[in-house]
């Protein structure tokens, strides 16, 4: 009995550790908080993640592409989200993590919507309204 219960508990580690994995947050600098002003050419209302992609002027007026990670679909409705919240041409101005290795990409904290609401990344992220 005891080395079945064995087997089935260095099973289940087994099956755990991609699931962790998965869920790594490494490559943003949660140190650093930056806040970037846009234009959005896409919001990926998808699994596991949601995606907003938005073209960001920087201070010389070149834009650049920004690639945004959010929460899952069902953790963002948490928070008021709505696959309807952003569209192709909206400006928004999000607040987020960047990536530590200096590409233009990051980690969402907040995003303030056109209509000016501010919604976090999922519950106790920021701003719920």
């Amino acid at each position: 009995m005891k080395s079945i219960l064995l087997s089935v508990l260095a099973v289940a580690m087994l099956l755990a550790i991609p699931a962790v994995a998965h869920h790594s947050f490494t490559m943003f600098d949660a140190t650093k908080v930056i806040t970037i002003t846009g234009t959005v050419t896409d919001f990926q209302w998808t699994n596991p993640h949601a995606y907003i992609e938005i073209d960001v002027p920087d201070e010389s007026g070149a834009v650049k592409h920004w690639a945004i990670e959010m929460g899952s679909p069902s953790i963002l409705q948490q928070s008021g989200w709505k696959f309807s919240n952003l569209k192709k041409g909206d400006k928004t101005t999000l607040v987020i993590n960047p990536l530590k290795d200096g590409r233009p990409g990051g980690f969402l904290n907040t995003a303030t919507l056109p209509d000016g609401r501010v919604l976090g990344n999922g519950p106790g992220r920021g701003p719920q309204k």
